[in-house]
């Protein structure tokens, strides 16, 4: 039986949220006056009429009402719907102003507007605006926004601003990441922790569930905007992902208007087709995207050797293989959203994806010799081995947002479904033996299917000045069906199976920030996540697994120093549990020679993180400085046992327990430099010492290992004449450190030349990776008492591509105002909790030059004076101007 938890709780919060917001009182900030036993109610009045355009009698949508007192203070104010008309209730009697202002207009006051003591309605009917024949200056404001940057609780990079990942995937992306390091097999690890929860939008999706490396190449690099990695994750964030998270954020379309775009590339290793559009009018908005990407002509080779010792009779054996490889990949990613403003405080949200992918791997010629040292005599073979690997993923998501008059109070409600569907097979072809037993066809089929349901709830408000609580249930039901089949050799020694796992987390949350004395903010918080498990195999059962609760800790401390600088103390608790490539049992025996098979009854690890952060500008540079220390419990170590296997002499048997323990300290210096208008550099390196052990008693299977790290990147880029530009990224990697041995360095460049034309709607570019640099191999070295092995992969780097760009239509700068729902426990801007009032600290970026003032007339006036009431907004539609007073800053 699936475990049980409850689901009802997580929408009970539905009406918890309401009944805080009553307890905390939705009332304007200034309170009524108190009024004596029997006294009546003091009436108020209300504004009603239409803004016009003075020539055509049109209305205008989304002008700006502000009622001034006689002082020529505001204290009542909203914005025009779609048809032009507004309401503005709760004017005391006494005597006002009004006035109407919207771009391209000439601002309206009409004086003398009296509310009489009875209160009541005061038409004020068609209000016409003059337009504005005044010509203004060309006005031109330069800012470039830099390719990183340092938040408080994590690092941005704003992908966007690359041109040399065109043509590319995420794993291109995430290679220029600061604290990422990404392997020539797309594997990511976080400050050297492969252990990491990847979002895409603040949602998680199946995609990445199987294997993060396969799900990145289905993500185009063109449609990605920014990467956030958060080191240090507060209490709202699901416990998972022991090393952090790292969020992907991809271009959306929220402004007004149409647009449709289209990039491509063609190159001598991949080329991409991708097409984007959207459309946004009135309340609602639209957008689509389809992305594929091919990859071919990527040859290889790879050669490996291994001395084994049986345990059992000590008997050793000496085995060398080598073959030639090569892969032919397509991916495709293809998206449509949805978004819709119900009134000014309600809106809704959905989007659909499906991604595929189709890779084949193959192995040619590859040429086998086993030796058993007490005889000498060599037994040998040839063969080819395809390996294909095919998937499909569809994720769905429905939100719900919910805006109180009070600032920074919100309700949202959230509900996903993610389900991948994969088949991953291979076919071991023996066309020649020195045994002519043991020529034959030989293979495994394995589809499989991961799916996910997500229920959501997520409540905010404010407590007090500068103080903040947040609170949120969520419950996910993850179920997983392997199934597997064996033919030829293999199914001699191994039986056909299904796999069925049921794994239910059910989670609360509590954070609460607080603004302190000295420019201090404090954010602590606690996550309590409960998992249950069930699981069996088809033809029996996989035994006792039992449930597990974890409460997990976080403490964000934030200080702004009096320069400018902050400084940022973090402690985390996080966990990482199995995913399907741990605990599926099918065996894995594309090589017979090194076999894989996963363990059904792993635990999570246990991760304990604190971290050291300082950041600061200096003249034209900005700096960031981080320490930090990693200890993991229980972590899901790999075990390599000699099989001893008759049909397979000097086979190895690769399965997975939780032995081990990772003790990781080090550090991280990123630097960006902005050399005049057109120069630029950016850089940083990460380096980390890293202690593995597995805690074996036996000698045997007993394994330490320690080493240093070092990874380092550096990106530059010029702005030549003529809507040109030049740039240029390299990555190092240094050797890595592993529980029984190391890998070796690696290094990978590209440069990138991109033109602009037609006003800049389209780009025709040309870049290049590794030119100098035609292969680059990994050599593996692994030593234990029962196994020596050495291995190398030789792969070709060396492209060139050429990429274009362009699209049609226009969107105009109308952003719309309630705030998008974050999925999970990620909210953007959540900067550690500094984030309301003034306890909130700006990243460390050089901030932008000020923007000159417009000319009078030339744009809508706003004024925000402080403690103005909260403005009524009887609108159907999204303000694009207001002369509603200022709030404070919102997350």
């Amino acid at each position: 039986m699936p475990p049980r938890t409850t689901t009802a709780v997580l929408f009970a919060t539905l009406g918890f949220g309401n009944a805080i917001a009553h307890a905390q009182g939705q009332q304007n900030p200034a309170p009524p006056a108190t009024t004596l036993p029997g006294t009546p109610a003091r009436a108020t009045g209300r504004l009603t009429g239409t803004v016009t355009d003075g020539s055509t009698g049109k209305p205008i949508a989304y002008a700006s009402v502000a009622v001034l007192n006689a002082a020529g203070s505001p204290v009542s104010g909203g914005v025009c719907g779609d048809d032009g008309a507004f309401v503005l209730p709760g004017l005391a009697p006494g005597a006002y102003a009004l006035r109407i202002s919207f771009l391209g207009y000439q601002d309206l006051t009409r004086p003398g507007i009296v509310v009489p003591e009875t209160g009541g309605t005061l038409p004020l009917g068609a209000l016409p605006l003059t337009p504005t024949t005044q010509k203004l200056g060309e006005v031109v404001v330069t800012a470039r926004k830099p390719l990183m940057e340092e938040k408080v609780d994590r690092t941005v990079y704003n992908a966007e601003n690359d041109e040399t990942t065109r043509g590319g995937d995420a794993t291109d992306v995430l290679k220029r990441v600061p604290l990422l390091s990404v392997d020539l097999d797309g594997n990511v690890s976080l400050r050297g922790s492969q252990n990491i929860r990847v979002l895409i939008n603040n949602k998680p999706s199946t995609i990445m569930a199987n294997s993060i490396a396969d799900g990145l190449r289905q993500l185009p690099a063109d449609q990605i905007k920014a990467v956030e990695v958060i080191t240090s994750p507060s209490a709202k964030y699901d416990a998972e992902g022991s090393g952090g998270i790292i969020n992907i954020v991809t271009k959306t379309n929220t402004l007004r208007g149409g647009q449709l775009g289209v990039d491509g590339s063609g190159g001598t290793r991949s080329g991409t087709l991708n097409l984007s559009g959207g459309y946004r009018t009135g309340r609602m908005g639209f957008a689509l995207g389809g992305f594929g990407r091919a990859g071919y002509n990527t040859p290889g080779r790879f050669t490996n050797t291994q001395l084994t010792t049986n345990p059992a009779t000590g008997r050793q054996t000496r085995t060398t293989q080598a073959a030639a490889t090569r892969q032919q990949q397509l991916f495709g990613r293809y998206t449509l959203g949805w978004d819709y403003d119900l009134n000014a405080r309600n809106s809704l949200a959905a989007s659909l994806a499906y991604g595929t992918r189709d890779a084949t791997t193959y192995q040619d010629d590859l040429a086998t010799s086993t030796t058993p040292l007490a005889t000498g005599a060599a037994a040998t073979s040839l063969r080819n081995v395809k390996t294909r690997d095919e998937s499909g993923t569809v994720d769905a998501s429905l939100s719900y947002a919910h805006t109180y008059d009070t600032a920074q109070r919100e309700l949202s409600v959230l509900a996903l479904f993610s389900r991948n569907n994969r088949t991953y097979d291979f076919t071991n072809d023996i066309y020649a033996a020195s045994d002519a037993r043991a020529i034959g066809v030989s293979g495994n089929d394995n589809p499989s299917a991961n799916q996910e349901v997500t229920a959501q709830v997520d409540y905010q408000t404010p407590t007090g000045k500068n103080q903040l609580l947040e609170l949120g249930v969520k419950e996910i039901r993850r179920t997983v069906q392997s199934d597997y089949r064996y033919f030829g050799q293999l199914a001699l020694s191994q039986a056909n199976n299904s796999f069925h796992y049921d794994q239910n987390v059910a989670s609360g949350y509590v954070a609460y920030t607080l603004a302190l004395p000295l420019r201090i903010t404090l954010k602590p918080g606690l996550r309590y996540e409960y998992t249950g498990i069930a699981a069996d195999f088809g033809t029996g059962t996989v035994g006792e697994i039992p449930s597990y609760g974890v409460l997990v800790p976080s403490l964000n401390l934030l200080h702004k120093l009096a320069n400018g600088n902050a400084l940022r103390l973090a402690y985390n608790r996080r966990i990482q549990r199995p995913s399907l490539q741990f605990l599926n049992p099918n065996l894995q025996a594309a090589n017979p020679l090194l076999q894989t098979q996963g363990n059904p009854v792993l635990r999570p690890e246990y991760t304990n993180n604190y971290e050291l952060g300082y950041s600061t500008l200096l003249q034209q540079a900005s700096l960031n400085f981080s320490a930090f220390v990693r200890t993991t419990t229980g972590s899901i170590q790999s075990v390599r046992t000699p099989l001893g296997d008759a049909n397979y002499p000097g086979a190895v048997l690769v399965t997975y327990q939780n032995i081990g323990q990772e003790t990781a300290s080090g550090g991280s210096v990123y630097a960006g430099l902005d050399i005049g208008e057109k120069l630029s550099f950016s850089g940083g390196v990460d380096t980390y010492y890293l202690v593995l052990r597995n805690n074996v008693a036996d000698p045997l299977y007993a394994a330490r290992n320690a080493g240093l790290v070092v990874a380092g990147r550096l990106y530059g880029s010029y702005a030549l004449p003529r809507h040109w530009g030049l740039q240029v990224f390299g990555f190092y990697r240094g050797q890595q450190v592993q529980l029984q041995g190391d890998q070796s360095n690696f290094f990978v460049y590209s440069f990138s030349l991109k033109h602009e034309f037609a006003q800049k709607k389209g780009a025709l570019g040309f870049g290049a990776e590794n030119l100098f640099s035609p292969s680059n191999t990994v050599r593996s070295e692994i030593t234990s008492p029962l196994l020596r092995q050495n291995s190398s992969t030789i792969q070709h780097l060396t492209s060139f591509k050429v990429y274009f760009s362009y699209r049609i239509g226009k969107l105009t700068a109308e952003p719309r105002p309630h705030r998008n729902v974050q999925n999970n426990d990620l909210k953007t801007e959540e900067n550690g909790g500094g984030s309301q009032g003034t306890g909130r600290t700006p990243d460390a970026v050089r901030p932008a030059l000020a923007a000159p003032s417009p000319a009078p007339g030339g744009a809508s006036k706003t004024e925000s004076p402080a403690g103005a009431p909260a403005p009524v907004v009887p609108v159907t539609a999204p303000p694009s101007h207001s002369a509603t007073p200022a709030a404070p800053p919102r997350n």
